[in-house]
C-alpha cells in the first residue's frame, strides 16, 4: 500500500511478525521451481512439460545424453531464452519479469566458455567485479590460490583447463545464492576436479545452492544430494542418490551349509529367488536387503556374496535414446 504527499510516495511497513513470515516463506521456497516448462524450436523439441523443485541449501545433479535438454533447461532458468510454455521461479522470482533480479544473486558457468582473449584473468575479474559490486577481491584471490588459477595471463594463451578455473571464479566471486555449471570440471585435472568439490561442499554448508548439469556421472554421485535425469526433453526422474539405490535391484547369492527349505524367501516383499542348487541360493533383492539377511540368518549361512548396483549402471539405463534420437535438439541449440 502506498500514499502520496508532498510529490513522495510513503510505503506501508511491515510489522515484525510479518518480516518473520516472509523470511521463512523465502527459506522454504524452491531455489528452482518450473512448471510444465516447454520450449521448442520451430517443430523440434528443447525441453517439454518440464516440472522441476531444486531445494536451497542441496546440490542437484542435473544429467542426461547429448541433446537431452540440460542446456536448453539452464538458458530458460536465466530468461537468454525464452519458453514456449510454461513457468519458472528462480529464487522467489519469475524467470519471465524479475531477470535482472535473479541475475544479480546468481553464478553461471556455460558449458561453451567464451571469454575477452585479450584480457588477463585478473582483469576480466576485475571488470565483472565492477558490474556486479565487487570491491574486495580477497574472495576471488582464496578461491584462485586453491585452484592454482593463473590470474595475470592473457586469457587467449592459457589451456582449457585454466581458462575453466576463470570461469568457476567469476561464477562464484560475488557469493550467489545460486550457481549454475554446465560441465564444471570440463579441462579441469582430477585433483582440481577434487578441490572444485571440496568448495562446493563448503558453498554449500554456507546456505549456497548449486545446480549442477553435467555428464560425468562419478561426480554427481561424489558430491550431488539428489540427481535429475533428463531424456529427450522430459524430466523422467528426480530423487536422493541413496533411494535410487534402494529402488534398483541388487543381486545376493548365499551357501548354506546344509539345502535350506525350498520355500525361503517366499512371500517376503522385494526378494525373489532366481534359483535354488543345493546349499546354494541366489536372489533378486530390491529394497529389502536387511530382511532378506534376517531371513537367511535362520539357517547356517556359510558364505555371502552380494552384487552392489553401480549408481552409473542405475543411470545409464534411462540413458538408452536409440529410439528417440529424431527428436534430440539442435546441436547449436544443445550441446550438452
Amino acid at each position: 500500500m502506498t500514499a502520496r504527499a508532498a510529490g513522495r510516495i510513503f510505503r506501508a511497513r511491515l510489522p515484525p511478525e510479518r518480516k518473520a513470515e516472509k523470511a521463512n516463506t523465502l527459506a522454504t521456497e524452491p531455489a528452482i521451481e518450473t512448471h510444465g516448462l516447454t520450449k521448442f524450436y520451430g517443430k523440434t523439441r528443447g525441453v517439454e512439460n518440464l516440472d522441476l523443485s531444486v531445494h536451497r541449501g542441496e546440490i542437484y545433479g542435473f544429467v542426461g545424453p547429448n541433446g537431452a535438454g540440460k542446456t536448453t533447461t539452464v538458458r530458460l532458468l536465466l530468461d537468454l531464452i525464452r519458453p514456449t510454455g510454461g513457468s519458472a521461479k528462480v529464487l522467489g522470482m519469475d524467470v519471465a519479469r524479475q531477470s535482472t533480479a535473479i541475475r544479480a544473486r546468481v553464478g553461471f558457468l556455460p558449458g561453451e566458455l567464451r571469454m575477452y582473449e585479450s584480457l588477463t584473468g585478473r582483469q576480466l575479474l576485475r571488470f565483472f567485479g565492477s558490474v556486479r559490486g565487487v570491491t574486495d577481491m580477497s574472495y576471488v584471490d582464496e578461491l584462485a590460490e586453491r585452484l592454482s588459477a593463473e590470474l595475470d595471463r592473457r586469457i587467449g594463451t592459457l589451456s582449457r583447463g585454466n581458462k575453466q578455473k576463470i570461469g568457476v571464479l567469476q561464477a562464484l566471486m560475488h557469493r550467489p545464492d545460486l550457481v549454475l555449471f554446465d560441465e564444471a570440471t570440463s579441462g579441469l585435472d582430477p585433483l582440481m576436479q577434487q578441490e572444485l568439490y571440496a568448495i562446493l561442499d563448503e558453498y554449500r554448508g554456507q546456505g549456497g545452492t548449486v545446480f549442477f548439469s553435467s555428464h560425468y556421472l562419478n561426480e554427481v554421485e561424489r558430491i550431488c544430494d539428489r540427481v535429475g535425469v533428463i531424456r529427450a526433453g522430459t524430466l523422467i526422474l528426480s530423487d536422493t542418490l541413496e533411494s535410487l539405490q534402494e529402488k534398483h535391484v541388487r543381486r545376493l547369492r548365499l551357501e548354506f551349509a546344509e539345502p535350506p527349505p525350498p520355500d525361503l524367501f517366499a512371500g517376503l516383499a522385494g526378494v525373489q529367488k532366481e534359483y535354488q542348487d543345493g546349499t546354494t541360493v541366489q536372489a533378486l533383492i530390491q529394497g529389502n536387503l536387511a530382511a532378506a539377511l534376517q531371513e537367511a540368518a535362520r539357517h547356517t549361512v556359510v558364505d555371502i556374496e552380494y552384487e552392489e548396483r553401480r549408481l552409473e549402471d542405475i543411470f545409464l539405463q534411462y540413458y538408452d535414446t536409440r529410439e528417440e534420437s529424431h527428436a534430440a535438439e539442435p546441436a547449436a541449440q544443445d550441446s550438452a
